[in-house]
Parts: structure tokens; C-alpha cells; sequence
């Protein structure tokens, strides 16, 4: 696995507030919607973004699609 890398990023607190309601939360919250939006937009598969977030792939497959995101795409 890789070395986590560390960056800093100027964010307003209005939209911060929105990320997380605790502000130690903030990093791991910007994580997964990161993830997400990755396997949303197919850019990384079920299983890789299982393995970012610490889940396992079924268990990711079900978050994500309480989340609106399908595991299957029928266009």
C-alpha cells in the first residue's frame, strides 16, 4: 500500500459545516465523499474504494447505494 500523503487545502467554514458536524471528523468525512464521488464516477472500482475506506466490497456496495449511488448502471 501507499504512503499516505498529507495536503492542505483552504476551506470556507460555511461549507465545512456541512461537511462534518465535529470538526475532527472533517478529514476522514472529505475521504469518503472523495471515494465516492471516484466510484460514482466509475473512476475506481467497488472493491478499490471497499479497500480506501476500511470496508469490506459488499459492505460498500450497500453504503453507497443507500447513498443514491447504484451498484449497477443500466443505461
Amino acid at each position: 500500500m501507499s504512503t499516505p500523503q498529507q495536503i492542505s487545502v483552504a476551506l470556507d467554514e460555511k461549507f465545512l459545516s456541512f461537511v462534518a458536524r465535529k470538526r475532527k471528523d472533517i478529514p476522514e468525512k472529505l475521504k469518503e465523499l472523495s471515494v465516492l464521488e471516484l466510484y460514482r464516477r466509475k473512476d475506481i472500482s467497488s472493491g478499490k474504494a471497499a479497500e480506501l475506506l476500511g470496508m469490506e466490497r459488499f459492505e460498500f456496495v450497500r453504503y453507497a447505494s443507500r447513498l443514491g449511488i447504484p451498484f449497477f448502471d443500466m443505461s
